[in-house]
């Protein structure tokens, strides 16, 4: 089975080099789609509109289109301390986002309360709520990085807001090591997938420990999951992700070529 709608792209911090080398490396790669947090010289404050223009410069330089923006934080948005400050912060990525071109941020909302009367589910769910009115404001998706959660707790939340800025970055690995089932998961996630990660993962044994892998070392069955990726109708960017082992250019590498054997790549 080869997939011809889907564009592969490499999260740059997987990398682990400069941000103008990981751009030279991922056009050597000849691939066309690029992650990168909005962190460092690329945070919203940092960035002034001269720095913008020139990013974005150096991306065409490259012949590299931005997937999404990464908006790491320190805690959830179900954590008090700190709440206001990290909505504006998202805020001004997910303006940066609409600024650059990808209209999608990325983040790791926190796990979603089980209990009703749990009072970190009302601060999850109204910063949630103020954020996806942002990004109808501006045309930007703030997508929920899933693994903390299966696929259909994670829907039936979303299901609660009545906006069009929330969705789903979809990431099968974090769902395996967590204990969920990544294909149900996706199919359960339809229509919400806004942005999907390609990382691999090996499941905890009697003797190991649950790990991250290049992709084709894992459990994931790709064959499988982009069967349901094509069942489920998502068409955007699936996006290497490797944070971990001692030569990730080499693993990055060997992961788009692993892809390759399976997505059907046009011409940029």
């Amino acid at each position: 089975m080869i997939m011809k709608r889907l564009q592969i792209g490499i999260r740059l911090e997987s990398l682990g080099v400069s941000l103008r080398r990981g751009l030279l490396e991922i056009e050597r790669l000849a691939v066309i789609g690029v992650q990168v947090d909005a962190a460092g010289d690329l945070s919203p404050r940092a960035l002034s509109q001269t720095g913008r223009r020139e990013f974005r410069h150096m991306l065409r330089a490259h012949n590299l289109e931005l997937t999404a923006l990464g908006c790491p934080l320190r805690h959830g948005l179900d954590t008090p301390i700190g709440l206001d400050q990290r909505i504006d912060h998202i805020r001004q990525v997910l303006s940066l986002s609409a600024d650059l071109g990808p209209r999608v941020v990325l983040v790791q909302a926190g796990r979603i309360p089980e209990k009703d009367d749990d009072p970190r589910l009302r601060f999850l769910t109204e910063s949630l709520l103020a954020l996806g009115h942002h990004g109808d404001r501006t045309g930007t998706v703030l997508a929920l990085e899933t693994g903390l959660e299966s696929g259909q707790i994670l829907r039936s939340f979303l299901n609660r807001f009545d906006t069009g800025g929330l969705g789903v970055n979809l990431d099968p690995a974090n769902l395996m090591l967590c204990g969920f089932d990544p294909y149900d998961s996706t199919r359960a996630l339809q229509s919400k997938v806004v942005h999907a990660q390609a990382q691999d993962a090996r499941q905890a044994g009697p003797n190991r420990a649950g790990q991250f892998v290049p992709l084709g070392h894992g459990d994931i069955e790709w064959m499988h999951y982009l069967s349901v990726l094509e069942e489920i109708e998502y068409r955007g960017w699936l996006v290497v992700k490797q944070d971990s082992g001692t030569n990730r250019l080499a693993d990055v590498a060997a992961s788009v070529q692993f892809l390759r054997r399976f997505i059907a790549q046009e011409s940029p």
